[in-house]
């Protein structure tokens, strides 16, 4: 069962950091781009995160009308309990298919784990 949850974990990993380790110094209409959301979406997030004090904008040191988002302590700490409650479902999912299932399951998130890595 553990081999299934680390897979989907690693699905669910690999498109995040596919999406999110760019964002470094991305403007916010490219940060929407690769998203797949309107740059007033994103608004919309940073200034929610912001307000709630999980990130944090910060004067780009090279480049002055550039801001760079940055998690805060709080911010880490509200990913990683999402990443608890992602990982408290699969063993759920896992557990109520059975090894039948399970292993068809980690078959298709093998496809999809390749399909986000090509993308």
């Amino acid at each position: 069962m553990r081999g299934g949850h680390a897979r989907a974990e690693l699905a669910v990993q690999t498109l995040k950091e596919q999406r999110l380790r760019p964002l470094g110094r991305l403007a916010g209409a490219e940060l929407a781009r690769r998203l797949n959301v309107t740059p007033q979406a994103v608004a919309s997030l940073v200034a929610r995160l912001e307000g709630r004090g999980q990130l944090e904008r910060r004067e780009h040191p090279r480049h002055r009308h550039v801001q760079e988002l940055h998690l805060t302590d709080a911010g880490r700490e509200a990913l990683r309990a999402a990443d608890q409650v992602i990982a408290d479902v699969e063993r759920h999912i896992t557990e109520g298919l059975g090894p039948d299932q399970s292993a068809q399951l980690r078959t298709l998130l093998d496809q999809v784990s390749k399909t986000v890595r090509s993308a």
